[in-house]
């Protein structure tokens, strides 16, 4: 597994990094080991999560996943490149949400303890707050980087203006710096192409890309008319109706039929070719990849290995060019 630094940063990540956000609720702890020890013994040394997760659960099961992966790290987490985030609802009071100075620095401590680690690698907001002045929440992330309970920061989920003016702020106040952003991003989502991934390769923020098989709908297996299977992302507790509004209609059953016929041309399975195309882009750092079953991932994890053509580059680009203009990609 090649080795690649995270921005500008000294870190150096694997060039995948398996997503955890099933773990707890969409596949049972064997199940999640299984999963981590599939990753592991393919390369895989990054593993994202957050303290929200499971995905699709409530506040009861908030930490769960967190918990499965700190159980699993004992007695290697040497070995391993952590990233957790803090910012979705961990209890019932305002304050147990956002990114004020308050939350960051006991939601940081309760996943340290959920963890079983005394330190966090890539400590992420996993969305933007406009409640709390950037200013007070990057004074608290440059604490925890001071105190050692963090080594790097980064953030999820922003715009790239919020990422633009975080850094700028950080930069002025002399305080640590954003080294990575997790947004979207997949072959019926390109948004980000326009300002977000040029902004970060001129900056040296690393591209840690979430969702890059549009939530399975880009495995192929999805039936068109029928309605979304049970057990999948796209009937995951609240999470469901989110994925079915990303990419449940008929603009998007469309372009991956038309991205299965080039991937059946190529030799390739579209996990890997859809996988694999967002490995091509050079801001990319290392896109997230998931599963709810082991013998899921290794379609994802062949992908590392594969080089699109750059004749099929060019028609994958051109086929889904609409996903990078307006609403087309939502």
């Amino acid at each position: 597994m090649e080795h690649v630094r995270l921005g500008r940063s000294g870190l150096q990540v694997s060039r995948l990094c398996l997503g955890t956000m099933t773990f707890g609720l969409q596949s049972d702890e064997a199940t999640a080991i299984e999963i981590m020890d599939t990753a592991a013994e393919a390369g895989v040394d990054f593993l994202d999560s957050s303290d929200a997760y499971p995905l699709g659960g409530d506040l009861a099961s908030r930490g769960r996943t967190e918990e499965i992966i700190g159980r699993w790290l004992r007695g290697r987490r040497d070995r391993f490149i952590i990233a957790t985030k803090c910012f979705a609802p961990t209890g019932p009071a305002p304050f147990d949400a956002g990114n004020s100075r308050k939350h960051i620095l006991s939601a940081v401590d309760a996943s340290l303890r959920r963890l079983q680690t005394d330190y966090i690698d890539l400590y992420q907001l996993h969305g933007y707050d406009t409640a709390t002045p950037i200013d007070e929440t990057l004074g608290a992330l440059d604490d925890l980087v001071h105190q050692g309970k963090v080594r790097y920061i980064g953030c999820s989920n922003f715009l790239t203006y919020q990422l633009v003016r975080a850094i700028g702020r950080s930069e002025t106040l002399r305080l640590a710096r954003f080294d990575s952003v997790q947004p979207r991003y997949n072959l019926l989502f390109r948004q980000i192409e326009r300002e977000m991934l040029p902004f970060c390769e001129e900056d040296g923020v690393g591209v840690i890309p979430y969702n890059p098989i549009a939530g399975g709908l880009l495995s192929g297996k999805h039936v068109r008319g029928a309605p979304p299977p049970e057990g999948s992302r796209f009937t995951l507790g609240w999470a469901g109706q989110l994925y079915q509004e990303r990419y449940w209609n008929e603009r998007a059953f469309d372009t991956v039929e038309a991205l299965r016929k080039l991937a059946d041309q190529a030799g390739v399975g579209l996990v890997t070719l859809s996988v694999a195309w967002v490995l091509a882009n050079k801001a990319v750092t290392a896109p997230i990849i998931g599963a709810s079953r082991p013998g899921q991932l290794a379609a994802s994890l062949a992908a590392a290995d594969y080089r699109i053509d750059p004749d099929l580059k060019g028609q994958l680009d051109e086929l889904t060019h609409e996903y990078r203009l307006g609403d087309a990609g939502r």
